[in-house]
């Protein structure tokens, strides 16, 4: 696998910003960070379900 250097990396960076525009960038990077720990928590075997609070009330 050929290694990434410097200019590599900008090049990349300056790509993604003309693709995805300066508006959106932090909403991508957002779920490419929360994609990158799904991953590691699966990885590392925490991906058990936690019980979600329930926020709906039953009316009576």
């Amino acid at each position: 696998m050929p290694n990434l250097g410097a200019p590599e990396i900008i090049l990349i960076l300056a790509i993604v910003l003309i693709v995805f525009g300066a508006g959106k960038l932090p909403d991508v990077m957002s779920q490419v960070g929360r994609g990158v720990r799904e991953f590691r928590d699966s990885a590392s075997g925490k991906d058990e379900e936690k019980p979600a609070k329930s926020t709906t009330e039953t009316k009576t």
